[in-house]
Order: C-alpha cells, then sequence, then structure tokens
C-alpha cells in the first residue's frame, strides 16, 4: 500500500471533498481522484463515496489503521534524521499544560542548565505529545495522567518511546468556594461519580480516566473545554459550571475555588519525559537533568 495513496486517502476523508483535499496536499483535483481510484483497486474495495464525499464501511476500518500507519513512517523518518542532526540544533520540547504546570520546578532548572542552544516549548493536547516525539517534530515530550504511585502511565502506541518519571503528586478536586463539599478534609471518587463535571480533555485529568478508576461509570460532562489554559479550566470550575481533577500544583492559584485531596482510590498525578531513539546535544542533557528524578 502506497502512502502517499493513503496520505491522500485521509486527507479528502478528513476534508470530505476532493477539491479541498487537492488544494491541502498542492495536487490537482484530478491527482486527487487518480490516487484514489488507485488505492480502491489496490485494496480492492470501494473506500469513499462521492456524493456526498464520505468513507464507505471498509473506508472507515482503513482509516482506523491509517493514523498509526503514517505516524509509524514519519517516526522511522524522524529516527534517520535524528541520528544524522548536528548536536547544536537546539531543542523543542512538547508538554501537556498539567504537565508543564506539575513539572515546572524541575524543566524550569533543567532548562536553564542546557548549553545557549534555542529552546522552543510547545504546549499540546495529551495525546499530541508522543505523537510529536514520534515523528520528530519535539525532540522530548512530557506527558501525564492519572496514575496508582510509582505505576507508569499507559501511553498510546505510536512508536518505540523511551519513558522516565520526573514526578508525582497529590490531586485534588477543583471546587467553588461556596460549595458544599468545599469543607471536606477529603472525597471519595465514587462519592464524585454523579456529580456535574467539566470536560477538559487536555487541561484537568481526563474524564474517562476517573471513569476507569471507579470501575467504568459514572462523570457524566456538563460543560466541555477544549484549550489547554488552567486559568480558563480554574475559571469554569470557579463560577459553579462542574468540578475538574487537577495536580496539586495546578490548584494553588485559581481564585473563589478550594481543592479538596481526593482519598479514594488512592492515585497521584504522574509526569513522565518521553524521547525516541538516542538523544543528543540539548536534548541529551535536559534526559539527562530529568530522568533520575522517580
Amino acid at each position: 500500500m502506497d502512502p502517499h495513496l493513503l496520505r491522500t486517502y485521509v486527507t479528502v476523508a478528513r476534508l470530505a471533498s476532493f477539491s479541498a483535499a487537492a488544494r491541502t496536499l498542492g495536487y490537482t483535483q484530478s491527482a486527487v481522484s487518480q490516487h484514489i481510484a488507485a488505492l480502491e483497486q489496490d485494496l480492492g474495495a470501494p473506500l469513499l463515496t462521492r456524493r456526498p464525499v464520505a468513507p464507505t464501511a471498509a473506508g472507515e476500518r482503513l482509516l482506523e489503521h491509517a493514523g498509526p500507519l503514517l505516524l509509524r513512517l514519519e517516526a522511522a523518518r524522524a529516527d534517520v534524521v535524528r541520528m544524522a542532526a548536528a548536536p547544536d540544533q537546539g531543542l523543542t520540547l512538547a508538554t501537556s499544560a498539567t504537565a508543564l504546570t506539575s513539572a515546572t520546578a524541575l524543566t524550569t532548572a533543567a532548562l536553564a542548565a542546557l548549553p545557549s542552544a534555542g529552546v522552543t516549548l510547545r504546549v499540546l493536547a495529551r495525546d499530541e505529545v508522543p505523537a510529536a516525539v514520534a515523528a520528530g517534530t519535539a525532540d522530548v515530550g512530557l506527558v501525564d495522567g492519572l496514575a496508582a504511585p510509582s505505576d507508569p502511565l499507559r501511553l498510546p502506541d505510536v512508536a518505540p518511546l523511551t519513558t522516565y518519571g520526573v514526578g508525582e503528586e497529590p490531586v485534588g478536586v477543583l471546587l467553588p468556594a461556596g460549595h458544599p463539599l468545599a469543607r471536606r478534609t477529603g472525597l471519595r471518587l465514587d462519592d464524585l461519580a454523579d456529580a456535574r463535571w467539566i470536560d477538559a480533555p487536555d487541561t484537568g485529568l481526563p474524564l474517562p480516566q476517573l471513569r476507569a478508576a471507579n470501575g467504568g461509570h459514572g462523570f457524566r460532562p456538563a460543560v466541555r473545554y477544549d484549550g489547554t489554559d488552567v486559568s480558563v479550566l480554574a475559571a469554569l470550575a470557579a463560577a459553579g459550571h462542574g468540578l475538574t481533577l487537577l495536580p496539586r500544583s495546578a490548584t494553588a492559584h485559581a481564585p473563589g475555588t478550594v481543592a479538596v485531596p481526593l482519598t479514594a482510590p488512592r492515585v497521584v498525578h504522574r509526569v513522565e519525559l518521553v524521547h525516541a531513539g538516542t538523544p543528543t546535544g540539548a536534548a541529551r542533557a535536559l534526559v539527562a537533568a530529568l530522568s533520575p528524578r522517580v
């Protein structure tokens, strides 16, 4: 299966338009149509309906495979390029919002100790961090999530990646200051399953992780926030739009809220350092500075 044809198919399916895909990819519309026809002939199945443009059942199944396949190809290319790159090319660090908040002191000290090569910091959605490292658009990543103490995070299987724990801290339920539970000294997760929650997958700790920790049920979202600004999430909680779970460090400056520690189950906010291959230059120095922490 030709990866160029596969990329064209994914773009057409995502944009639901042959002409829009042609503009995005820099091809003629005729070339895009030829790519799709060649891929359908290769696989022996129609992948798209034309009016409207939408994946068939076979096309939907191919989309499930396409993302990981294309990412693996990008990861392989990035790994080879990384080996030949100059050691003083600078550093790009990809991180989720709460991973950066939780590891700020460690990361700031580590970055300050690096050589004078330029540093680029990219705040991404959680699931995008491992993908950015695998594809070579970031040299090193910081990922985070909910875990039992000392347990590693379960990361997407995007490519062979190396991870190190760099920090763990308690978590707290962020409540409006006037909330009936704000005076509690601790809260159990199963007591909050039917509360109103803010679904903020890239800022607060994701609701699917809370659901999994509670036996797979509860935690219906009342509001969704598709952003990476922790202060905006805190403002939503303060205004009573729903509860959210955050690492302790992220609740320190959240006006109008109270963070009540989560006492059961026994879980922590864990941050891990992620890299691919053998880091060099500034990336190697950062990995060396952060990797022995846990």
